[in-house]
């Protein structure tokens, strides 16, 4: 059964995109027409304890030079674009947060945000110069609410940062997508997606690398 709406832009405009006939968690996938999202079925989630029982399995350490590394493909681009002493939120920092750690040593002030690890909500009564989501995304249930949600807490000019890998609309392509086979990852963006919403939020967008999205709030 096809979902009402698209869980990014509300549009009714829904297909079935993919079926898998493997054993992987997720069996259905819907493609919204009018943002071009890709995504799972509430069916076909992970609950609570299956998601924190994965994110258990990460390792990331703020000491590791290959995750902040890593973590580079986002930083240093959004880096060279902020002001000295700029004030940001790491949205999803995870198990061992890292990336507010390297803003802070480049002379930035920050906060972190995670539902598993640090879910004080207070964050989002404040406002940013800039907000980072790394490998977040695509493990959002609800990303319309998420997103517009932390788009509000940008100030005029201000950025967010995106780090996920980006979808083809290729059946092919996303039949062999070893990004998909991860329990968590249940939403998908195309650079479709990611143009809708800076037309949405009436931002400008730019792509600096495969897997790097940056959005600048109007002034």
């Amino acid at each position: 059964m096809l979902p009402d709406t698209c869980i990014l832009c509300n549009s009714s405009d829904i297909t079935h995109f993919y079926e898998d006939t493997s054993e992987h968690y997720a069996s259905d996938y819907y493609q919204c027409q009018n943002c071009r999202l890709i995504f799972a079925p509430p069916k076909d989630r992970p609950d609570r304890n299956e998601e924190f029982a994965r994110y258990e399995t990460h390792e990331n350490d703020p000491e590791d030079e290959g995750y902040r590394n890593f973590l580079s493909q986002l930083f240093d681009p959004l880096n060279n674009l902020l002001e000295p002493e700029s004030y940001g939120l790491d949205f999803g920092s995870g198990p061992g947060p890292t990336l507010n750690i390297m803003f802070e040593e480049a002379g930035h002030q920050m906060r972190i945000y995670d539902s598993f690890y640090d879910d004080d909500p207070s964050v989002f009564e404040e406002t940013y110069d800039f907000i980072t989501a790394t490998e977040v995304v695509e493990h959002l249930f609800n990303p319309g609410q998420e997103l517009d949600r932390l788009w509000g807490c940008l100030r005029p000019g201000g950025y967010l940062g995106i780090m996920t890998k980006i979808a083809e609309d290729d059946i092919d392509f996303f039949a062999d997508w070893h990004y998909r086979l991860d329990i968590t990852h249940v939403t998908f963006y195309t650079k479709e997606t990611f143009r809708w919403l800076a037309d949405h939020w009436n931002a400008s967008v730019d792509f600096p690398a495969d897997r790097v999205i940056i959005f600048q709030k109007p002034e």
